[in-house]
């Protein structure tokens, strides 16, 4: 049986994740509006794992008895003054993402909940990937610039992270 400090912060992270999702399928959207189609799949494709991370919580909190509770959420922001700037805000949302991850992992280690201890150790190790890919796309936007033909660059190399992702997704779910 979960505390009920542990139910509340994971309602908490259930609705960030939703806001995440939604963030990311806004910024698909305005990435669509700026013609960049390969970073509007890819961020599209990181709306729903989002989604999926939020599912997660919530089936874990279904499995212990307890309720989901989601709430009402701000709007994202709809409009970015650059392909630059929109990725430093993903990159800055996923470090907020790693220190909640983090608060709850302290939570669960100091009450002590091992059983939410190691439901949570998979969203400690999903963390580490997504600050590790948006860190690295970044890189590249430094490295080849958006000024130009570097942006029709950034936006094949952004698709081919999206083409590969959806090659493992399908690979994930083909039957055996």
């Amino acid at each position: 049986m979960l505390s009920q400090g542990m139910i509340d912060r994971l309602n908490e992270q259930i609705n960030l994740e939703m806001y995440s999702s939604h963030l990311y399928l806004q910024m698909s959207s305005w990435c669509a509006y700026k013609a960049l189609e390969g970073c509007a799949t890819f961020l599209s494709q990181h709306a729903d794992e989002e989604m999926m991370h939020m599912r997660r919580l919530l089936n874990y909190l279904h499995e212990t008895g307890s309720l989901a509770v989601i709430s009402g959420m701000q709007a994202p922001p709809s409009h970015f003054s650059s392909l630059t700037q929109l990725f430093e805000q993903i990159y800055e949302h996923e470090q907020c993402i790693t220190r909640k991850i983090n608060d709850l992992v302290h939570l669960a280690n100091t009450e002590p909940d091992y059983s939410t201890l190691q439901f949570l150790q998979w969203y400690v190790a999903e963390q580490h990937q997504e600050e590790f890919l948006f860190k690295g796309i970044l890189d590249k936007i430094q490295l080849i610039g958006t000024e130009g033909q570097g942006i029709f660059f950034i936006d094949r190399e952004i698709a081919n992270l999206a083409a590969t992702k959806g090659k493992q997704a399908t690979v994930m779910t083909a039957p055996a």
